[in-house]
């Protein structure tokens, strides 16, 4: 059996959080509520009138989806192989979809796939340029 690679589960993780995120934003334009409000109505405003967080978690989603996926003008670039930027975006997403009360699970696994994305950084896993590939080693002789 083979080593797990972790980049790639906690992509597949990170797909199924954001389509949740999405759903959960447009679950969110028609019964909008903020999970905290048992704790503060302050926060209402952000959901209605205007669907300010709903429309935020939808922009999340989306390019969580198109980053994860990626899409063909993402694949390859230095942003689609930057674990570290997705170390930075992520809480930010997760924040988000926790503040609206359809996106709680989607802020859960968000938060999990962060942490697995943590572990294949801390073990120096890299991404690799085509989408969904292995890291090429080099032949017996050393060479590439």
């Amino acid at each position: 059996m083979g080593r797990l690679i972790k980049n790639h589960w906690a992509r597949l993780i990170i797909l199924a959080a954001a389509t949740y995120q999405v759903a959960a934003a447009v679950s969110g334009f028609f019964w909008p509520k903020i999970f905290w409000d048992f704790l503060t109505k302050t926060l209402d405003v952000a959901v209605r009138p205007a669907p300010i967080l709903q429309t935020i978690n939808l922009i999340f989603g989306l390019i969580l989806l198109a980053w994860e996926w990626p899409l063909g003008f993402i694949a390859g670039t230095s942003i689609h192989r930057s674990l570290e930027a997705r170390l930075a975006f992520l809480p930010l997403t997760a924040l988000a979809a926790a503040l609206i009360y359809q996106g709680t699970n989607a802020a859960i696994y968000q938060v999990i796939g962060l942490g697995v994305y943590f572990w294949a950084y801390s073990e120096g896993e890299m991404i690799c340029a085509t989408p969904w590939t292995l890291p090429q080693r080099g032949n017996r002789t050393g060479r590439v």
